[in-house]
């Protein structure tokens, strides 16, 4: 893909060599792109559809820390978290525009590594990836996404559906990501402190990969099409399960039960809560970053989701004013706390 071998000041090549250097590795993955990029605008045939835009925007420091993050995962996970997002309205990501802010200490080969990611992303998703644009700061990275996906208008799902007595749902598994970033932060604290030691990240492959490449469940919006569930309500888990049962239950008029027994941790995840003294579940309801699909769906579709592996019913709606609760194991209701994850400065 890129081929330099010696690192590379961006400023030989300037702002709009770059952006050809980086672009002529671009190769469409649809064919819903007329024009790309290269000229002033990208050109894309919704095909009748209508069409979702969503963007993020990531920023060094804050939503990364490149002591621990490399830079193709960081890439890969920028285009991602934009995915996620249309995924989240039961629609499927078809165009991606990316655009960089850097300051001098980022080599050519640096941001290639960075680029590749996000074709890497691309690739996978099917999505083609139809412009962005550069620039250089005074210091640290920042990185915005703007993702576009199409679906046919009695498709697109929205937080505001969610009725009393539809099913809570929950795809794959919580916590795993702010377990890995509570790894990733321990062992950078002692590398700082001891720098010829190694970081002890073994057997953890798992809740680190959630933190540095989270996936987008394109996987889960398949499947319910193909089971014939149209979910009532939707959104992705970005800033920890108990917020975004918030988000939906303010814009559905509906409070909700959960519980507790019912919310899916791996053993993992599990494992390293109980290590670092943090109660699991607490990891499960307010652990941001885990880019999973929170859902509501009719009772009679039940039976059709009910041996996927990949979905968790984790509770019920009910009517507003009843209050959102958590059902512990031992059967005691507590107030939810929608405490959210909040990324961290520095």
């Amino acid at each position: 893909m890129f081929e330099n071998k010696e690192t590379t000041n961006i400023d030989e090549l300037g702002e709009f060599g770059l952006i050809k250097h980086l672009t002529n590795a671009i190769t469409f993955e649809n064919d819903q792109t007329l024009i790309g990029a290269g000229d002033d605008a990208a050109l894309i045939d919704p095909k009748g559809n209508e069409v979702l835009v969503s963007t993020d925007l990531l920023v060094e420091n804050v939503h990364f820390d490149m002591m621990y993050t490399p830079l193709k995962h960081l890439g890969y996970k920028a285009a991602v978290v934009n995915f996620s997002d249309i995924c989240a309205m039961n629609a499927v990501p078809s165009q991606l525009t990316f655009s960089m802010a850097f300051s001098s200490k980022y080599t050519l080969e640096a941001i290639e590594e960075l680029y590749a990611g996000v074709l890497l992303a691309c690739k996978k998703y099917q999505v083609n990836l139809v412009g962005g644009d550069t620039c250089t700061i005074p210091s640290g990275l920042v990185l915005s996404g703007t993702a576009i996906g199409f679906n046919e208008t009695k498709n697109v799902v929205k937080r505001s559906g969610a009725k009393a007595g539809d099913l809570l749902c929950v795809s794959g598994d919580l916590g795993g990501a702010y377990m890995g970033l509570q790894l990733l932060e321990r062992e950078k604290r002692v590398f700082l402190e001891q720098k010829d030691m190694q970081p002890d990240l073994k057997n953890h492959d798992y809740i680190v990969g959630r933190q540095l490449k989270p996936e987008a469940r394109i996987d889960i919006i398949k499947s319910l099409k193909e089971l014939g569930i149209m979910p009532t309500s939707m959104m992705d888990i970005s800033d920890g399960l108990s917020s975004e049962i918030f988000h939906i239950s303010e814009a559905s008029k509906v409070d909700f039960t959960v519980f507790e027994d019912k919310l899916p941790i791996d053993q993992d995840t599990f494992n390293m809560a109980v290590e670092f003294g943090i109660d699991p579940t607490t990891a499960a309801l307010n652990g941001g970053e885990d880019y999973e699909l929170l859902f509501t769906i009719d009772q009679k579709d039940y039976e059709k989701i009910k041996t996927n592996p990949d979905i968790s019913v984790i509770g019920h709606a009910k009517e507003a004013g009843m209050k959102n609760e958590l059902m512990s194991k031992q059967g005691n209701s507590y107030e939810l706390k929608a405490q959210g994850w909040q990324h961290k400065n520095s």
